[in-house]
């Protein structure tokens, strides 16, 4: 809430202000345009691939596939932090089906992977 006052301080529009409030349950603010539940969608599902990814031999969303992200979800003990049903309710919202919807967000992220450090150019470096 007080990301949103800040931002509103800055100048940012209404759309985004309440797009980033409704993308979580907890405040209350139901989502309502297509920006808003992309975002619900893409949040928790983003952090996981990403956790995904970094378990990977390479380090790289290159290694990470639909599949693969489904088989950890059922892992409880990974990642336990992620909401498998925000992931899940988010693709529903969508109306997509999780494994189409699973799979576009890797290839989103593959777009960008460089700049997330899951390009596999870090890979066997500590951090």
């Amino acid at each position: 809430m007080r990301g949103s006052e800040i931002l509103e301080q800055r100048g940012w529009p209404e759309e985004i202000r309440r797009a980033i409030l409704s993308h979580a349950d907890h405040t209350g603010i139901a989502r309502q345009t297509q920006l808003e539940h992309a975002l619900f969608a893409c949040d928790e599902l983003a952090g996981f691939i990403t956790a995904v990814a970094l378990v990977k031999p390479g380090k790289s969303l290159a290694e990470v596939d639909a599949r693969s992200v489904r088989k950890k979800m059922k892992d409880k003990a990974f990642a336990r932090s992620v909401s498998r049903d925000d992931i899940t309710k988010g693709a529903q919202e969508l109306g997509v089906e999780l494994e189409q919807h699973i799979a576009f967000c890797i290839e989103a992220m593959r777009g960008i992977a460089g700049e997330l450090g899951l390009d596999g150019s870090k890979a066997g470096t500590s951090s």
